[in-house]
This record gives structure tokens, C-alpha cells and sequence, in this order.
């Protein structure tokens, strides 16, 4: 149960920051990291999207799960919001 409580815990965290700019480091294998920055546009029960420019102009989403944050394969960082003065 316990695998539970912090699955909801990380949803919960992440549920608080949509709408917000993002950085996603994925593991991709081997030694491998893919870097994206983008927004977290949306959370559901099992999966969050992050939706990203390309190089292109073209925009996508990914869809990334809460338990590959709990495993770190996926590591999110939240950028700050900027400060009007």
C-alpha cells in the first residue's frame, strides 16, 4: 500500500504546478538522457502530458506515468515563475 500513498503524492504535486513551464529528463537507456522543455498542459489518474516545441515550430505532447517518477527513469523540474515588479 505504501507504493500507492506515494504514487497519489506525486500526482498531487504534479496537479499543482499545471499550466507551468517544465523541464523532463528521461531516461532513455544505455547511458542515455533525453531533455525536454515544455508545459505541463494536463494530469489524469495514471499519466501527465507535457506539451513540446520542436526545433520546427511543430508541437507535440508526451505522456509520461507517475510510477516512472517514483522509479527516476523520468525526472521533472518545475521552473520557476517569473516575478513582476
Amino acid at each position: 500500500m505504501r507504493g500507492k500513498e506515494q504514487l497519489s503524492a506525486i500526482k498531487k504535486d504534479i496537479d499543482e504546478h499545471v499550466g507551468e513551464k517544465v523541464v523532463v529528463k528521461a531516461n532513455s537507456g544505455r547511458k542515455k538522457f533525453t531533455v525536454k522543455e515544455g508545459i505541463l498542459e494536463k494530469t489524469y489518474p495514471n499519466i501527465f502530458i507535457v506539451r513540446v516545441e520542436g526545433n520546427d515550430n511543430t508541437t507535440r505532447t508526451i505522456s509520461y506515468s507517475y510510477s516512472d517518477i517514483l522509479t527516476q527513469t523520468v525526472q521533472i523540474i518545475f521552473k520557476p515563475k517569473s516575478v513582476a515588479m
